[in-house]
């Protein structure tokens, strides 16, 4: 417990006087350090949790969620009424990929060509966006391309391209590459530049014919209700499909999340130490105080104040700035975090310049997702270290001799 003793002297240090102009000072500087250090490390993670989120977004809107490949055996279409998968998902198509070249004009390139068919590439959700420009149905003959590729190729819909496959075809001079013409027919936005420019749709057989696959060999893409959960989902599809390879959007892009994962990580220690540094000073100011108050220490001591009360009370000094800032760090963090897009928009308006541009980053805003268990973490870790720091000062001033103390001043 605190007597009430104990909390009036701790205020009335609290509340420096003019005399104590560079305690006042180290003071404020502690208060102001540790609330920048919060705030700046909850924008940070907000941010990235943000980024993260969008980024996640993005990739299961145009990748599948989860792919079931055949070893030998085409895969068991009675295994689709297994209750357990139905439970994930209500939403399977047919689905396979090859790479081939894609020859317009005076130019070529490399390009992944996935094919569906007709009824169910409208389910894909990279279709039902509203950023999908033409026919809504792939049909043979037909190609569907991104936006980057349209663009940076000049190719129109209604325009012809050809695609060059390695499957072979024999013919009096030898063996050549298999080459279709196709007409496009829609563009995509995946808004996602990399699949914009090395991605593009056709009809499964005409896939099948131009990299002369077998039917069998047909991919089962599973489109989850809750893709991001795909841990948990993915165990309970190996479960099911046990005699099928299972792969799933994390599984090809985990290097990407494991840097993004590694970056968050490596940010939250870095911006800690500015929380650190920031609390240090709380020692440097108790430890100043304790020398100027040696007479009040002493005046305290003689009238049979205990050395525990006078520990609590420079304890509490410390304790209460570091548990003060903090707090005030959390709100200033939420709030910016809150409306960052705001004050980014007024910033470029303001300065001309832009913060996060949207050809780099391919986003429209910068994104912030406040995480309210990453803020837990931040202020337990915060109000630990200052109280930590707090007791050696504390403990110092506890144990002042009384009677120096007085002879020296």
């Amino acid at each position: 417990m605190i007597s009430q003793l104990e909390k009036e002297v701790t205020l009335r240090y609290l509340n420096t006087r003019k005399k104590d102009g560079f305690l006042n000072i180290i003071s404020i500087f502690s208060f102001i350090g540790i609330s920048l250090g919060v705030a700046v490390l909850i924008i940070v993670m907000s941010v990235m949790n943000g980024f993260r989120t969008e980024l996640i977004e993005k990739i299961i809107g145009f990748n599948p969620h989860v792919v079931i490949k055949p070893y030998e055996k085409s895969i068991n279409e009675n295994l689709f009424n297994n209750k357990d998968l139905n439970i994930l998902s209500n939403t399977f198509v047919y689905s396979n990929s090859g790479e081939g070249v894609l020859i317009n004009k005076s130019y070529t390139k490399g390009i992944l060509l996935r094919g569906y068919l007709t009824d169910d590439f409208k389910k894909l959700s990279i279709v039902k966006s509203d950023k999908f420009n033409g026919n809504k149905k792939i049909i043979p003959k037909f190609i569907s391309i991104g936006k980057e590729l349209s663009f940076n190729y000049n190719i129109k819909i209604g325009d012809k391209i050809l695609i060059m496959s390695p499957a072979g075809v024999q013919t009096i001079v030898g063996n050549l590459p298999r080459q279709e013409t196709y007409i496009v027919d829609s563009i995509f936005d995946s808004e996602i530049s990399n699949f914009d420019q090395n991605v593009a749709f056709i009809n499964l057989t005409d896939l099948e014919s131009l990299f002369d696959l077998k039917t069998t060999k047909r991919n089962l893409e599973v489109y989850l209700k809750n893709p991001k959960n795909i841990e948990t989902a993915k165990k309970k599809l190996e479960k099911i499909f046990e005699n099928y390879y299972v792969y799933t959007w994390s599984d090809l892009n985990k290097s990407l999340f494991s840097a993004l994962k590694v970056e968050r990580n490596v940010m939250f220690i870095i911006l800690s130490l500015i929380i650190i540094v920031a609390a240090f000073n709380i020692i440097s100011g108790l430890t100043i105080l304790v020398k100027n108050k040696t007479r009040e220490i002493a005046i305290l001591k003689s009238i049979g104040v205990q050395n525990k009360s006078i520990a609590k009370i420079f304890f509490m000094v410390g304790f209460l700035i570091g548990t003060l800032a903090t707090l005030s760090g959390i709100i200033l963090g939420i709030l910016f975090s809150y409306y960052i897009e705001n004050i980014r928009e007024f910033l470029s308006n303001t300065f001309n310049i832009s913060l996060f541009p949207e050809e780099i980053y391919f986003l429209s805003n910068l994104p912030s997702e406040i995480n309210f268990n990453s803020i837990l973490i931040i202020a337990i870790s915060s109000i630990l270290v200052t109280t930590i720091v707090s007791i050696y000062p504390a403990v110092k001033a506890s144990k002042m001799n009384t009677v120096k103390a007085l002879k020296y001043e």
